[in-house]
């Protein structure tokens, strides 16, 4: 996989097709490898795949937005840049997708905390072990067979869904009590893009920028309606977070509820609009209050 990779990234780059590369490289702690820039194609050597290539590199193409890249992507990766196509983030033809099917990644922090150096699919974060696209939805150019779909699983979900409101506004706050408000989760997330997050707006301010339960709710909460409809679940954001705070559960709560109500999953074709972006008179409206 890793010369395959290497071989395309070095002939999109010799004949001009691309001006950049993004993909991985070998990271300098264990069990870890990070995002690379390859302008150069003698520095393609660089570039491997393994199973800690856990980063969704499509929160770097709008930097680039305007310039030709190539891009490594395994299925939630691809799938976060067909929802910034969609979105008129990015232009299609700008975009060389270096498509690679994906077995899952692992969580190098449990397998630490275990003493395992050694990866088994015990230790594939949830977000891998439930993937339905694990061979990405777009492409120019496949690395490898491709990958079958896993079971649809919500049972994480389903936990908090049993719960009475009073567990789950306990369980939130037991939770979410332990968020710094960093913001890494926004950082790392492809779909969080605005060029001004709300939460950094103070005329008019919305929100404070104090860690009081209520404040600490307002974020992690509107964060997960703001991702309704948009989020892949490649699970970039609670990887990111320091305090290792559930927020799939949440964005995953909010991918089931859409793909129950509308019948929707993000990212998975050019040709369908955002769902909370359109109106369609058919929907059903009895969960409005």
């Amino acid at each position: 996989m890793t010369e395959k990779i290497r071989e395309i990234a070095r002939r999109i780059l010799e004949n001009g097709e691309v001006e950049l590369v993004i993909g991985f490289e070998k990271g300098t702690i264990p069990l870890k490898s990070r995002p690379v820039f390859i302008e150069k194609p003698e520095d393609v050597e660089k570039l491997i795949w393994d199973g800690f290539c856990e980063n969704n590199l499509a929160t770097y193409l709008r930097r680039y937005k305007g310039r030709k890249v190539g891009i490594v992507a395994k299925g939630c990766d691809s799938r976060a840049i067909v929802n910034l196509i969609v979105e008129g983030q990015l232009n299609r033809e700008d975009v060389y997708i270096i498509g690679v099917p994906c077995t899952g990644m692992y969580d190098r922090r449990k397998m630490l905390r275990d003493g395992k150096l050694e990866p088994s699919d015990d230790y594939l974060f949830m977000n891998c072990k439930t993937c339905q696209y694990p061979t990405p939805v777009l492409y120019d150019e496949l690395v490898g067979e491709e990958v079958s779909p896993r079971t649809r699983d919500y049972s994480d979900v389903g936990t908090i869904e049993k719960m009475s409101s009073d567990e789950r506004w306990e369980w939130f706050q037991r939770e979410f009590s332990r968020c710094i408000r960093c913001y890494a989760c926004r950082e790392a997330c492809p779909m969080c893009f605005c060029e001004f997050c709300f939460v950094d707006e103070n005329r008019p301010e919305w929100v404070e920028g104090g860690i009081h339960p209520s404040d600490l709710g307002f974020w992690n909460l509107g964060r997960a309606f703001h991702l309704a409809g948009r989020c892949v679940e490649c699970g970039a954001c609670e990887r990111a977070c320091p305090m290792e705070l559930p927020l799939m559960v949440l964005n995953r709560k909010m991918a089931k509820d859409v793909k129950e109500i509308f019948g929707y999953e993000p990212g998975v074709s050019l040709d369908e609009k955002p769902v909370l972006g359109t109106f369609n008179p058919e929907d059903r409206e009895d969960f409005i209050l």
